[in-house]
């Protein structure tokens, strides 16, 4: 899987230099400036899907990446809940803070 990607992603950056070199040629002659213009804009966004498409999934969208991690956290700290960490004591004092930091150092 990792290598089709890899491959449809240099394909796509590939596509994404012609048509950025198309826009340029475009640009260059005044009457068809409003369509290499657009044609410009597409091409940037061509490359960066293409970038994205090489890279791993944790490179390529880290919000996501930190959503899924700091959800699995959170999952394992539930069972602590406030109740019965104020009956534990100065223990369950240390013990939610201790929860806290695992949770701010996972996002």
């Amino acid at each position: 899987m990792r290598v089709l990607r890899g491959l449809l992603g240099t394909l796509l950056w590939i596509v994404a230099a012609l048509v950025g070199l198309v826009s340029l040629i475009l640009c260059v002659t005044v009457i068809l400036l409003p369509i290499g213009i657009p044609l410009f804009k597409v091409s940037k966004t061509l490359f960066g899907k293409s970038v994205r498409l090489m890279l791993p999934h944790a490179v390529a969208h880290p919000v996501k990446h930190a959503g899924k991690k700091s959800s699995k956290m959170k999952d394992k700290a539930k069972p602590e809940t406030p109740e019965v960490l104020q009956k534990a004591g100065k223990k369950g004092r240390k013990l939610a803070k201790k929860q806290r930091k695992r949770l701010a150092n996972a996002v």
